[in-house]
């Protein structure tokens, strides 16, 4: 059987093991452990977390809605969640080159009552909350394989081997992985997780639901002057510097301490071979709407990540034999309202409430491999549900165009998703035209004080992987880049990495060469996503390598 149990590993067992320190896998661990504190139960719950730290690979705008927070700890003020900068105004600016115009704001996007966060420092404090209840967290622990039974359930994972050579042999230093086997297992991986994937295929998980599509997400941390700080002030802008066809947009928002959070997103079904989503973020900050709040301040941390935004129509089939997927690693994102974490936690939550009562019910000695059934019933139940449902059709309008988009949203927005219709998603790496139907896009040289490039951004992630270790980017078919991806779309890889992990370069012979520097990898994914010929497999590194966010 494959993934089977290996003798050299030592084994632990737990009732659940939840891999992913997210906002959904620590709701989900907190919540099982507060039922069970309530039903006088025991119960064994850990968490596995690839990043070094918990919040180390966290990254998001972000607007935080406390909708899920309020459920899962009334008290939160008290107990000090991280919560400081109350939403205090909304501004939605449609750009061109120079200029901008103001819009009407969508009703999804007010944010009375919400607040500007680091996420990194509310997963940091919702683990010091799980712990506080008998949750075992353990940081720098990365998920890599899946394990099963004979009959095909999941009763676990293991973590990676550590030590291991450049070619897969094992090193002087050589550790074996440990294998968490449990009743229920949890995949909370957060967007395109690499476990969740080989699940999906295992199980045929998306047999009745479309392709998930995606957007990459760019951050830029910057400490700004005193006078130029508004806290609690939000800024969203669309068009410029994104073509008519290409969906993407930027949010500024201004946190307390003289901080802002600036970002841009572009969907990762975009045509044109040669476009750079870094690129277009350096872009941005040129527009003199943008500008005026950057300028005389600095640039204090960097990072990028994939986001999930098929929404509704690209949910999964949630359950399978021996565990469920939650959170982003399912698909929970509302793309109107650019947010996320208030669903993954509320996810986590409905998914904790259904497996305590199935691993409960009588003697709970029969729950282990069984699927729960009830996870995905509860949540039609929970306001998620509705919540995606009635916003369905409106990122998949914007595939038509800019235009089609706004007035589609608008329709939306006022039927208040009761379309009697439903628009279909599509896998994002069959978009891409061919380099010789488009134009080079002719992005301007960093200035090193606005813009700045990929390398120098990526020493702000603090990212960092332990030599010698096999490369965890890898290639299906190793020649595919220079023979069939170099011709057709002149790689482009070269300008989707938003870390300068891929090259083509020329060897002594004058030969073409595709290079990876793993090494620069911010686990953003989109390499697994975008590459036309779906030739990148993106599998977790050494525990607790990768980037090192501050406070993203």
């Amino acid at each position: 059987m494959p993934n089977a149990v290996r003798p050299d590993r030592d084994v632990m067992e737990y009732d659940v093991v939840i891999v992913g320190g997210g906002p959904a896998g620590l709701s989900c661990a907190i919540r099982l452990k507060q039922l069970a504190a309530e039903a006088g139960r025991e119960l064994s719950v850990c968490v596995l977390e690839k990043g070094s730290e918990i919040g180390a690979h966290s990254l998001s705008g972000a607007v935080f809605e406390p909708r899920a927070l309020n459920e899962l700890f009334p008290d939160w003020r008290e107990r000090g969640a991280p919560l400081q900068t109350e939403a205090k105004s909304d501004r939605f600016l449609f750009l061109t080159e120079k200029r901008a115009f103001r819009l009407p704001t969508p009703p999804q996007m007010h944010n009375k009552g919400n607040y500007i966060i680091s996420l990194g420092n509310l997963v940091r404090w919702l683990a010091e909350q799980a712990e506080a209840l008998g949750v075992e967290v353990f940081a720098g622990f990365a998920a890599a394989d899946v394990l099963y039974n004979q009959a095909g359930a999941v009763i676990g994972v293991a973590t990676g081997d550590m030590g291991l050579e450049r070619d897969g042999s094992q090193g002087p230093a050589f550790q074996p992985g440990v294998e968490l086997h449990a009743r229920q297992t949890v995949f909370a991986e957060g967007c395109h997780g690499s476990l969740t994937k080989t699940l999906i295929k295992r199980y045929d998980l998306r047999k009745d639901s479309d392709p998930q599509t995606y957007g990459l997400g760019i951050k830029e941390l910057w400490e700004v002057p005193a006078e130029k700080s508004r806290p609690g002030e939000i800024l969203h802008t669309i068009g410029w510097p994104m073509d008519r066809q290409t969906y993407g947009g930027s949010w500024l928002y201004h946190l307390e301490g003289n901080m802002v959070s600036i970002g841009f997103v572009v969907g990762l079904d975009y045509r044109n071979p040669y476009l750079s989503p870094f690129e277009e973020m350096q872009r941005l900050k040129t527009h003199p709407e943008i500008r005026k709040v950057l300028e005389g301040g600095r640039r204090v941390a960097y990072g990028a990540r994939a986001l999930v935004e098929g929404g509704f129509q690209s949910l999964p089939k949630l359950s399978f034999p021996g565990g469920i997927l939650i959170g982003d690693t399912a698909g929970f994102l509302n793309v109107p309202k650019i947010k996320g974490n208030h669903t993954a936690m509320k996810s986590g939550m409905v998914a904790a409430a259904s497996l305590f009562d199935m691993l409960t019910r009588g003697s709970g000695t029969e729950a282990g491999g069984i699927e729960c059934l009830a996870y995905p019933e509860n949540l039609q139940k929970s306001w998620i549900w509705p919540e995606l449902r009635a916003v369905r059709n409106i990122r998949p309008g914007f595939h038509r165009g800019l235009w089609f988009g706004l007035v589609n949203a608008a329709w939306e927005t006022v039927t208040r998703g009761f379309s009697p219709w439903t628009l279909r998603n599509h896998a994002d790496h069959t978009q891409l035209d061919r380099a010789a139907q488009r134009r080079p896009i002719p992005y301007p040289k960093p200035d090193g004080v606005l813009t700045f490039d990929r390398l120098s951004s990526v020493q702000l992630s603090n990212t960092n992987h332990a030599e010698g270790q096999p490369v965890h980017l890898r290639l299906r078919d190793p020649q595919l880049p220079v023979r069939d991806n170099l011709p057709a779309y002149d790689e482009p890889a070269q300008r989707y990495c938003p870390a300068g992990v891929y090259e083509i370069i020329k060897d002594s012979d004058g030969h073409p060469r595709f290079q990876i520097n793993s090494q620069n990898c911010v686990h953003c994914k989109t390499c697994d996503i975008k590459d036309p010929a779906q030739n990148i497999d993106w599998v977790v590194p050494q525990g607790g390598d990768g980037p090192n966010y501050p406070n993203m």
